[in-house]
């Protein structure tokens, strides 16, 4: 499965980016986790092909909204109220399997990672 994303850029502190990323087949679960400089790599966001089950991290719950259309193969993140902590690189994630819940959030259960788009917030 290949994954490419698109939408990245610079954005002032409080406004808004979204993120697409097509996926070259279906996969029943696709997100986002990001990494900032001189960071671990954290989970952003996820949802599953059917039913669509979103989950969060705690640093962008409430800001960011994920949506997928699997027609297209294509998940989205809309990131608004962006604050300077936001600022790293995003990847898309997809794992062709389920997985469970308590490894939604841990980067080893994704097969399939994207190349990265870089988010600059600045304030």
């Amino acid at each position: 499965v290949q994954l490419q994303a698109f939408g990245g850029g610079l954005v002032q502190a409080g406004g808004s980016l979204r993120l697409s990323c097509a996926a070259s087949e279906r996969t029943y679960h696709m997100g986002w986790f990001r990494q900032a400089p001189g960071k671990e790599r954290e989970f952003v966001s996820g949802v599953t092909l059917s039913p669509k089950i979103t989950t969060y991290g705690d640093s962008v719950q409430g800001r960011f909204t994920i949506s997928r259309d699997s027609a297209i193969n294509t998940v989205w993140l809309q990131m608004d109220s962006l604050k300077p902590e936001d600022t790293a690189v995003y990847y898309c994630v997809a794992r062709s399997g389920r997985i469970i819940t308590s490894m939604v959030k841990r980067a080893g259960a994704y097969d399939y990672w994207g190349q990265g788009t870089q988010v600059t917030v600045s304030s």
